[in-house]
């Protein structure tokens, strides 16, 4: 048992208590020199270790400011092929002069390859973060640019109805003025205004009706004005972008800028 450690059958300690006999419960008193007791242990033992601690750290520091003695084995080796103190290593004494600093990790979560571990998760998490954020920029100009062809493809199909309607309107007079009294096809003119009086036809003609059907449904809002305006320009020689009746297919060709909205956009 160490010197500084009482004992506690000793008198000095059984001195402390009022009554030792068996079966008396203890007293405060004695609760009291118990924890002072323990206590006092402990103040022991950390001073042992931190004396240690600093015995530890001292030695080390005087260690690492010293200069390499000539009895050790390496700094030996390195005076036989020429080597003098104070002088940097390598051929042309252009390298290291002292030694590499130790750096000591006091931390009880330390270890090898923690600091390259912290360095590469947070080079990780940067690259997470960067990749998240060009995610969300992409996907925010996808949603624009889908706004965008949305829009121009609303304003588009709107364009290509009000040619349409200008495009029957025009169709209807014209026709009129030529003695023509039914439209080449049901869409041509903006309403049907001659009805079939016949109640019945014949199998072939209702045939032939039902497939003349299917086509029209077939047939885009596109589709339509394009063949209302090739109409239009090959049988009248008018164009409803330019709003003129030419003379005639040459006089259409020379003076017309085209045969879409577009080539009259300019």
């Amino acid at each position: 048992m160490a010197d500084e450690e009482d004992d506690y059958m000793s008198d000095a300690f059984l001195s402390q208590i009022s009554d030792v006999r068996p079966g008396v419960p203890m007293v405060k008193r004695a609760k009291e020199a118990m924890r002072r007791e323990v206590l006092h242990k402990e103040k022991n033992l950390q001073n042992r270790q931190k004396s240690y601690k600093e015995q530890e750290r001292e030695s080390r520091e005087t260690a690492l400011s010293s200069s390499i003695s000539k009895e050790n084995k390496g700094f030996s080796l390195l005076q036989k092929m020429g080597y003098k103190a104070g002088q940097g290593l390598g051929k042309e004494g252009a390298g290291r002069v002292e030694p590499i600093p130790l750096n000591i990790k006091t931390g009880l979560l330390g270890g090898i390859g923690m600091e390259e571990a912290k360095k590469r998760k947070a080079e990780e998490e940067l690259e997470h973060y960067r990749q998240k954020v060009q995610m969300k920029h992409q996907a925010e100009k996808r949603s624009l640019e889908d706004f965008r062809t949305r829009k121009r493809t609303e304003r588009e199909e709107r364009q290509i109805e009000g040619d349409m309607r200008k495009s029957q309107r025009a169709c209807e007079q014209l026709d009129t003025q030529k003695g023509i009294t039914t439209p080449r096809e049901q869409w041509y003119w903006p309403e049907v205004l001659n009805q079939e009086e016949e109640e019945e036809e014949e199998d072939d003609e209702q045939e032939e009706s039902k497939n003349d059907e299917a086509e029209e449904d077939e047939l885009t809002s596109l589709d339509k004005l394009h063949f209302i305006t090739s109409y239009l320009r090959g049988v009248h020689f008018y164009c409803i972008w330019c709003g003129t009746t030419y003379n005639d297919e040459e006089d259409l060709s020379s003076n017309c800028p085209g045969d879409t909205a577009a080539d009259h956009d300019d």
